[in-house]
């Protein structure tokens, strides 16, 4: 398993996340939004595992703040842009990503990974 936890230290849902991994003592990667953004190649990947509508933190302040629910936009674009407009969580696996809290599909990594 390579596993890739992308947020913030401030977001309790990245914190729970984080704790998830800590418990099952599975060593991760954790990227901190707010000192190094993602570049837009690796938003683009992450999209290739979840649909880029799904990364956009539509309930966030900064989506309200920039009145995006009322324009149409192109949701790489505006991560590349705006790497703080994600959705977190964001938990990689390889190939495979989730967005928010998946532990069941966290789980699922696990156990595929341990054989069982």
């Amino acid at each position: 398993m390579n596993i890739q936890i992308i947020g913030t230290r401030s977001d309790p849902e990245t914190r729970k996340a984080e704790r998830f991994f800590k418990e099952r003592t599975v060593p991760f990667h954790f990227v901190d939004l707010t000192e190094r953004p993602l570049s837009r190649g690796e938003i683009e990947h992450i999209a290739r595992a979840v649909a880029p509508e799904e990364l956009v933190d539509r309930d966030g302040a900064r989506f309200k703040r920039r009145s995006l629910a009322h324009m149409e936009f192109d949701p790489a674009e505006e991560l590349a842009a705006d790497p703080l407009l994600l959705r977190t969580p964001i938990v990689r696996n390889g190939a495979k990503a989730t967005v928010g809290e998946a532990s069941a599909t966290w789980a699922r990594w696990i156990r595929e990974a341990r054989g069982g």
